[in-house]
């Protein structure tokens, strides 16, 4: 039994034979291609080429220390504010490489939204961190801030926590709940893709859940990468996986088939906790 991958320019499909025949088609939204990043002379990435299927929740996995976090910086060009970094190589979004000289970065990290493994509230209101992309992006009609703010809030699952105290300093909030609050900070631009690393490593168990459950909502309209060291919560949500081992690419294909038979013995290592 096996899983037969084809891929074209169009897409990615896959044959999923152990089940009966299947035919799916996973539209690619990220396409990697001979990425090299270097920390200074610290070669980090290695000739990394990968598809990220759109609408989808694809999970980076590896030991740390084998570039994931990496990985996820170059999808929005976060990587150039590390001191002493140098990315070789295309990472192309709807076609477009977003290394083009001719990219707004602005604009691109307003498409391609990231959340930070430790909750990073802005030093105001509850309010004024879901506006506060929506204003450096010229809205001044405080009427659609209001209702896209409100709108935010509530696809996190926060207004009815919140409503009531939106101009109370957001640091007052739980830690899952100012986690919460940045992934509805990041939703209020509309950006297509969100960028997640580790984001419920911080939380307890609770507030991780919810976090958890909220990420497959989100799947539905917006395509999430996600850095995770958990293996379980990869199984839980990955629809996708790419799979790290200092610097290159192991393995990766659909959650299913690298967790039930994946084809590599560092990989299945991995997941068995052998190497963590």
């Amino acid at each position: 039994m096996s899983l037969v991958e084809s891929r074209s320019k169009t897409g990615m499909f896959q044959e999923n034979t152990y089940t009966g025949y299947t035919l799916v088609y996973l539209k690619p939204k990220i396409v990697v291609r001979n990425l090299n990043v270097y920390y200074g002379e610290n070669h980090v990435l290695r000739n990394i080429n990968i598809t990220i299927p759109e609408r989808a929740i694809t999970a980076i996995m590896g030991p740390s220390g084998c570039g994931k976090t990496t990985l996820l910086r170059t999808m929005n060009r976060m990587i150039e504010l590390v001191e002493g970094a140098r990315v070789l190589g295309e990472v192309v979004i709807d076609d477009i490489n977003i290394y083009s000289s001719k990219i707004r970065v602005t604009e691109l990290r307003r498409k391609v939204g990231m959340v930070f493994q430790k909750p990073n509230p802005l030093p105001m209101s509850i309010y004024d961190n879901v506006a506060y992309g929506l204003r450096i992006h010229g809205l001044r009609d405080e009427k659609k801030i209001d209702a896209i703010v409100k709108k935010c809030l509530r696809s996190v699952g926060l207004w009815e926590e919140v409503k009531d105290r939106l101009h109370e300093p957001a640091v007052r909030l739980s830690g899952g709940q100012q986690q919460r609050l940045c992934i509805a900070r990041a939703l209020a631009t509309e950006p297509e893709i969100l960028l997640l690393d580790e984001p419920t490593s911080s939380l307890d168990p609770v507030s991780a859940d919810k976090i958890e459950k909220l990420l497959l909502e989100l799947k539905k309209k917006y395509t999430i990468v996600m850095v995770t060291h958990n293996v379980h919560q990869a199984m839980r949500l990955a629809d996708y996986v790419v799979f790290l081992y200092l610097g290159k690419v192991v393995e990766e294909g659909p959650a299913d088939q690298v967790f039930t038979y994946p084809r590599n013995r560092l990989t299945r290592n991995f997941i068995n906790g052998v190497i963590s």
